[in-house]
């Protein structure tokens, strides 16, 4: 048995993490999913509780009666999972839940092949990647992909970067895009696909065969190249993966 007095999460002792859990598998609201979210996994920092929590996430994901709650279930497991390494005082963590993550990450692949919805879907990709500990994109693929904006500097000058992807267009730029109209922007390019390999290769293949052709898309600007508009240097935009969020 877990003794959850000995456990700590963002605001103190964990003793109040079951009763949480019991009130989201009775009643599984945002308000609810949400107080999880910021105890165990707050601003993506986690704690001893985080892991201790997988098992009955882990529980969720399978047994829940609605996908929807798996699907909660899944994703906040893989922010988990994903910030394994700043609790290294605790051994390895992704060894000591071996079981509950592979379960995980089976639950993971089944819903990328059914959600309709394109943020629930580039959620689950990185869940999918957290879950296999692929580093960085298990924890920044969603953060631009989802806003359609990445902040990031330019390899040369140093310049903080806006990269847009999506609604506003497909540009970088130094400027505040999204207050003003006269900033600089300097067309992204995508990559081909045919050019594509490794790790853009495999998610883009993954979004194609799952209908998601938007994130397809989306992802050809990720791995394609783009300009600092102050300095003129350019760049592969996920190159600078280590740079965003």
């Amino acid at each position: 048995m877990t003794d959850w007095s000995q456990l700590s999460h963002a605001y103190g002792s964990a003793e109040d993490i079951p009763a949480l859990l019991d009130r989201i598998e009775a009643d599984p609201s945002d308000e609810h999913w949400s107080a999880l979210w910021s105890a165990l996994c707050h601003q993506g920092s986690v704690y001893s509780a985080s892991f201790a929590a997988l098992p009955r996430l882990t529980a969720i994901a399978t047994t829940a009666a609605d996908p929807k709650e798996q699907v909660n279930a899944v994703h906040l497991a893989a922010a988990i999972v994903a910030g394994a390494d700043q609790l290294n005082g605790l051994g390895d963590l992704r060894a000591q839940n071996a079981q509950d993550i592979a379960v995980l990450l089976r639950r993971a692949n089944e819903h990328l092949r059914t959600v309709p919805d394109r943020t629930d879907y580039i959620y689950l990709l990185e869940a999918v990647l957290a879950f296999e500990g692929v580093p960085v994109w298990g924890e920044e693929l969603a953060c631009g992909l989802v806003n359609e904006e990445y902040q990031t500097s330019c390899p040369r000058c140093e310049t903080d970067l806006f990269v847009a992807i999506g609604e506003y267009g497909h540009f970088s730029t130094s400027g505040d895009y999204a207050l003003h109209d006269d900033v600089e922007r300097a067309p992204l390019r995508p990559a081909d696909p045919g050019d594509l390999h490794g790790i853009g290769l495999r998610l883009h293949s993954l979004a194609l065969g799952d209908g998601q052709g938007e994130v397809a898309t989306a992802l050809t600007y990720l791995f394609g190249g783009a300009r600092c508009t102050d300095c003129g240097a350019d760049f592969v935009v996920a190159d600078r993966m280590g740079e965003f969020c």
